[in-house]
């Protein structure tokens, strides 16, 4: 929209006139003086209706990328209202400037300096053509100037910047758009900088990508339970780890990571398991976040609890999970969703296992599941970390996987230490509730016994435990 007084009014009286609700407004100058992000409720006649208006007046992005900023130098006369003819013609063709530059020189000229906002070049050539019949006009070339001379294409080019770093196709575009501006509203609003969210998303980004084809290296390591029963332990630079679990001809995954890497999971996994996908194939999410259930539709049977089935079945129906049900939450995950290209698993696979109706202790115990010699009892958090989460105990011989309840935050490789660094920022937390989060894992490792334990957490090397 344009940035002068009265933007905001005219864009709020299409929807009032349609009964159309406005249920989000966002808008910082400092950021993008340009960009209104209004999020509207009404009926999809309606709605249709206001966008419509919104396109006659101008307001809308036409999703080009290739919205500038065109630097333009106008020789005027040095006379009194000699810029006024310029300024009436960019008003008609609804350009906005966003800087002027001009000083009288002795000369009786003066080189006007204006820079102003287009969309694509449609409307550029002809309005070059009635311009210079008024004066002599050049453009400047704006890419090769050291001065900053307007941040309104900012929100446009950071997006294209994230799309090009994960290789997203354009369609994902404006839904990042949005969710990077809710997420900017959202810490905002707790008086965090708004710079600092973007940062945290890019870097985020980064990360992500650097740890794709080529430079996919995860730390992988074998720990041999019985002579007959061994784990496999797989862990990314970004997102959570995947155990294998094979004990005497049985197999089972737990977790499984990030979509985006699915390819180079896959192959990682047929090298440790040439069979894989030659029998039934088992997968346990420990809980339903995106960053371990990536992989989930490359399984036969997905197996949760009751409360993480309601989750999963939920975005299936294109709905809101756990997760997102929480606003601190909603944007980072939705941009997590979108960089990971996170696919929603079929609810034909998911197999909920255990449920208890209410819990009333940090921890309790919901079920059973063997895996050939391993015998795990399940237990059900309350929800510090997110509902439905489970741990699973095998007691004779002192292993348990606990899933985000409890991870080993001291052994993290250096990777994922900058990776696990940026959600707590975006998210504020990443627990539901944290002082929750603190008393299930007390809770947990009471009920550890005697003797060394093995726990493998969602993130982190095996931590080798004590009581």
């Amino acid at each position: 929209m344009p940035n002068h007084i009265g933007s905001f009014l005219k864009a709020s009286k299409c929807f009032s006139e349609l009964s159309v609700n406005i249920t989000r407004v966002s808008y910082n100058k400092a950021v993008d003086s340009h960009t209104l992000f209004i999020e509207a409720t009404g009926e999809k006649s309606q709605l249709e209706k206001a966008t419509e208006k919104l396109k006659e007046i101008g307001y809308l992005s036409n999703g080009e990328e290739n919205s500038k900023i065109i630097l333009m130098e106008f020789l005027l006369e040095d006379k009194p209202g000699s810029v006024t003819s310029i300024l009436e013609l960019i008003s008609k063709f609804n350009f906005n400037i966003s800087y002027i530059n001009s000083q009288e020189n002795g000369s009786g000229y003066q080189y006007f300096k204006m820079g102003l906002y287009v969309n694509g070049t449609s409307g550029l050539t002809e309005f070059l053509a009635q311009a210079e019949k008024l004066c002599d006009v050049r453009i400047i070339d704006y890419n090769n100037t050291e001065k900053v001379f307007d941040n309104s294409i900012f929100y446009n080019t950071y997006v294209n910047g994230l799309v090009k770093t994960m290789g997203l196709s354009s369609k994902k575009k404006e839904e990042l758009l949005v969710n990077v501006n809710l997420a900017m509203q959202t810490l905002d609003e707790q008086g965090l900088s708004p710079y600092k969210t973007f940062d945290s998303i890019s870097k985020f980004a980064e990360l992500l990508a650097q740890s794709k084809g080529d430079n996919f290296h995860p730390r992988i390591s074998v720990h041999r339970i019985t002579p007959n029963t061994k784990i496999t332990l797989i862990e990314p630079d970004c997102g959570s780890n995947m155990a294998i679990l094979e004990s005497n001809g049985e197999r089972v995954f737990v977790d499984s990571g990030y979509a985006c890497y699915k390819l180079e999971m896959l192959k990682t996994i047929k090298e440790i398991v040439p069979d894989f996908k030659k029998r039934k194939e088992k997968i346990i999410v420990t809980h339903a976040d995106v960053d371990h259930c990536g992989l989930l539709n490359e399984f036969d049977e997905v197996i949760v609890s009751q409360r993480s089935a309601e989750s999963l079945l939920a975005e299936s129906k294109n709905l809101a999970g756990f997760r997102e049900r929480n606003h601190l939450h909603l944007p980072y995950v939705n941009i997590c969703k979108i960089l990971t290209e996170y696919q929603t698993v079929d609810e034909n696979k998911i197999c909920p296992l255990w449920n208890k109706s209410s819990l009333t202790a940090p921890i309790e115990q919901i079920g059973f599941y063997n895996v050939g010699e391993l015998n795990f009892e399940i237990y059900e958090g309350k929800g510090g970390h997110l509902p439905g989460e489970i741990v699973m105990i095998d007691f004779e011989h002192r292993l348990a996987f606990t899933g985000d309840v409890f991870i080993n935050l001291s052994e993290l490789t250096k990777k994922q230490a900058e990776y696990n660094q940026y959600a707590p920022i975006l998210m504020t937390s990443v627990d539901t509730d944290q002082k929750l989060c603190s008393k299930e894992r007390s809770a947990f490792l009471q009920r550890l016994g005697v003797g060394e334990w093995s726990i493998f957490g969602g993130h982190g090397q095996r931590k080798s435990y004590s009581p």
